[in-house]
């Protein structure tokens, strides 16, 4: 019980983080997109050269477990104006009932994405993002951190404005490899509120074929510009199709965007 509220005492305290953060901070610009800090891509990249680098901490609790991503690091680099190289792992804590706490590595996201096709702002954005979801270490596979690899996903990613909302749409799918087959589809729409803060909505559908889990996640989220090529993220949000076995009853994500130029200058996009 005591392990139950605490976990739930973070989870309003990530909520409260998001409230707090994104609208108490006084008004630079931000665009409304997906990617951190929600689970949706988007065709964006860095530019030539350039880093997007984003450190964060994500949470998941759902029945009978809790699990931390302290840190996640997200690491991507501009090759050219449409090409983007990422690297993504998380160091996960997780616990359950009558369970010790386990810790270590997790599964590793190298990838590659390209942005196919360019309208402009205001037109029409489509990329490609194949990426590998990479082995772990025996030990992680038996603390239940991490999962047998590879596995391949495979996701396309639309953003269009509409009116005044940023709209991003992302469907993927994991090719069979040490686990079961899986599709993802996520959709975000949002808005600039001021020069500096943008608020918006996410909902993400994650069904794994023949088995557990299938979960319908919303979520409300934002970005707020601390100072030139250094932005506040920050979500929260929970499942919307109940609390079975692996639906999580809350979702959060804090952390930090960093955008760095070849010069190794902050800058915005």
């Amino acid at each position: 019980m005591g392990t139950s509220i605490g976990l739930w005492t973070i989870g309003l305290r990530t909520i409260a983080l998001c409230t707090i953060g994104l609208f108490a901070l006084a008004p630079g610009t931000v665009l409304a997109q997906a990617g951190p800090p929600f689970l949706t891509n988007d065709p964006g990249t860095p530019g030539n050269a350039n880093w997007e680098i984003n450190l964060g901490s994500m949470q998941a609790i759902a029945r009978g477990l809790a699990s931390y991503q302290v840190p996640q690091i997200d690491l991507n680099f501009g090759v050219g104006d449409r090409i983007q190289v990422t690297y993504e792992v998380p160091y996960v804590l997780q616990t359950g009932p009558g369970q010790p706490l386990e810790s270590g590595w997790s599964n590793g996201y190298p990838g590659v994405k390209w942005r196919f096709l360019d309208q402009g702002e205001d037109g029409w954005q489509m990329s490609a993002f194949p990426q590998v979801e990479t082995g772990a270490s025996i030990i992680a596979r038996q603390k239940g951190i991490a999962v047998a690899g590879p596995r391949y996903l495979l996701p396309l990613e639309v953003t269009r404005k509409v009116g005044p909302l940023d709209v991003d749409l992302e469907a993927g799918y994991y090719f069979a490899g040490h686990a079961p087959r899986e599709r993802i589809l996520g959709f975000v729409a949002g808005r600039p509120v001021t020069g500096r803060l943008e608020l918006d909505a996410e909902i993400y559908d994650d069904r794994a074929q023949h088995n557990n889990p299938h979960s319908t996640t919303l979520d409300l989220g934002g970005r707020f510009k601390l100072r030139r090529g250094i932005i506040a993220l920050c979500m929260a949000g929970r499942s919307v199709n109940g609390f079975g076995e692996g639906q999580p009853q809350f979702i959060g994500y804090v952390g930090v965007q960093f955008l760095l130029s070849h010069y190794g200058r902050t800058f915005t996009e």
